[in-house]
């Protein structure tokens, strides 16, 4: 399918047959909208997409996009979301905000836009809203809106991008909930992820790889880096990286006891490039060199 590159927030209003209340930001709401054609397409901005109906099957770059009804969807610039087909009877009810970067410049805004990882959420990671959260998101899409379109002054810029970022905050605070109340399949996701460590130890890749990293363990999971850490940090209390780390050290301590095995065959076995890069771990997590941990053992 073809990919159609969308460049500005006015090139994406005029597609849709939508005004632009500003040239780098603007909110559209879908009843006044024409219907997308099903393609992919790549965005030069950043888009938050309020679902507030399933009105059709969405694709964010290879994989099936899991929205429902009261839905958020954020995209960033250079990500590639594909509308695949609409339900028949179904209209499309919510709104969307879109900004360009060059909104941004320059504002305390802009150095932290990364910290909001949601952005690089992909598959299965939409927002799911209840009510009454829905009716927040709305009330701040309004705020903004409004603010747009009054007669522009020194302070329109300032006040929008104070909103856009309470905008943010709360939809950080609503995935806080999200994991906490789909605990059960994070838990699933747990399970996966420590079996897909052990069975990764039973084979030959950590000689023919190396050490397993998070973007590996989340593509072999079926979700985005990013969502994937995040997700083990609020069950663990840990990253990712350190997860993947004690299990390597667990590993290592009882490899260590094989006397007939030197330091450096364990260090290959286990993944790591360089001996000296797994002596330099092992001494940060445990305190001793594994020379040294295997004399006093």
């Amino acid at each position: 399918m073809q990919i159609h590159k969308i460049k500005s927030v006015g090139e994406y209003s005029q597609l849709r047959g939508a005004e632009t209340l500003h040239p780098l930001i603007t909110i559209l709401d879908y009843k006044n909208l024409k219907l997308l054609e099903p393609a992919s397409y790549n965005f030069g901005f950043y888009c938050i997409f309020l679902k507030e109906t399933k009105c059709g099957d969405l694709r964010y770059g290879k994989e099936p996009y899991d929205y429902q009804e009261k839905s958020l969807i954020f995209v960033a610039p250079g990500q590639i979301l594909t509308v695949e087909n609409y339900l028949p009877g179904v209209k499309p009810k919510g709104k969307v905000l879109l900004f360009h970067p060059d909104f941004l410049r320059g504002t305390a805004l802009s150095n932290i836009l990364t910290d909001y990882n949601f952005f690089s959420y992909s598959i299965n990671e939409a927002l799911h809203l209840s009510k009454k959260e829905v009716e927040m998101i709305l009330h701040l899409f309004s705020t903004i809106e409004d603010e747009l379109q009054q007669n522009m002054d020194k302070h329109t810029k300032t006040l929008v991008i104070s909103h856009l970022q309470v905008l943010l905050n709360y939809s950080t605070r609503f995935y806080d909930r999200q994991f906490i109340t789909r605990e059960h399949v994070n838990k699933g996701i747990l399970e996966r992820f420590e079996s897909l460590l052990n069975n990764y130890y039973s084979s030959d890749k950590p000689k023919s790889i190396g050490l397993p990293t998070v973007s590996y363990c989340a593509e072999e999971l079926h979700l985005s880096a990013n969502y994937f850490g995040d997700l083990i940090k609020k069950e663990t209390g840990i990253s990712a990286l350190e997860y993947i780390q004690a299990k390597v050290i667990d590993l290592a301590k009882a490899r260590i006891f094989d006397m007939e095995k030197s330091i450096s065959e364990i260090s290959y076995e286990l993944g790591f490039k360089y001996p000296q890069h797994f002596s330099r771990l092992f001494k940060q997590k445990t305190g001793t060199t594994p020379v040294e941990y295997r004399s006093l053992n």
